[in-house]
């Protein structure tokens, strides 16, 4: 790894992978590489502080207990709110964004204090929200189409005067709560309940975050037919559901 390699945050895999975020990672990486940017992945288990010095950081979903683990360990070593507060950009994925928000209940209403990086809350819902979720990106997120994923949660969530959505539901739930709207976005974090990986299917997403994480306002386009076939496909599923 050399100096001017672009260093991507893979935060805790060990316990919030549960539905394959880390793909969000892979996907960082191989967008970078295509564009004849080094990159490399820096996993950080719990057995690791959380350094404040990578470019871009991703975390995903998890159930209850390993969001008690997440919470405890971002805030023993707190290099991830550093670094957000540096301006780094951060992804976090369903549980992820309720880690990050002031508390959160679990499934057995017991209430857990998070790490305050995103002005939310997010209590349970009476009934899981699973399926295709279809969102319109808020007009001051920098993306311009329309996000697609897998949502798979029971968490209701509700924004604070400091944060703000990510987008619009168009089809699906998104974070319930009695809004039409999806995901949180603060400063230089973007939450969203999008799986899928969200980057694999929104790949103008991706390149914001590259973008940002490599200080320029644009990348060179990065045109790839089947990444195109796959938002339509997905796309129309979520549309017919």
């Amino acid at each position: 790894m050399t100096e001017s390699t672009l260093r991507i945050g893979l935060v805790l895999p060990d316990v919030m992978g549960t539905y394959g975020d880390g793909g969000n990672a892979l996907v960082l990486r191989q967008r970078a590489r295509m564009r004849g940017i080094e990159a490399d992945i820096v996993s950080i288990n719990l057995t690791d502080p959380v350094p404040e010095s990578l470019d871009v950081y991703t975390l995903g979903g998890a159930e209850d207990y390993a969001q008690r683990l997440a919470t405890r360990h971002l805030t023993r070593y707190p290099g991830l709110q550093r670094a957000a507060e540096a301006g780094k950009p951060v992804l976090a994925i369903c549980a992820a964004i309720q880690v990050l928000g002031h508390w959160y209940e679990t499934s057995a209403g017991e209430r857990v204090e998070g790490i305050s990086m995103l002005d939310l809350t997010t209590v349970p819902q009476d009934k899981r929200s699973i399926g295709e979720l279809i969102t319109e990106p808020a007009l001051d997120s920098g993306l311009t189409k329309p996000l697609t994923g897998f949502e798979n949660h029971r968490g209701g969530t509700t924004l604070g005067p400091d944060a703000r959505p990510l987008a619009r539901v168009k089809h699906g739930v998104g974070n319930g709560a009695g809004e039409r709207i999806e995901g949180a976005v603060q400063g230089s974090v973007i939450g969203t309940y999008l799986h899928g990986p969200a980057l694999a299917r929104n790949p103008e997403l991706a390149d914001l975050l590259l973008a940002r994480a490599l200080g320029v306002d644009e990348l060179d386009a990065l045109p790839l037919a089947e990444v195109e076939l796959l938002r339509r496909e997905r796309l129309a599923a979520g549309r017919r559901g």
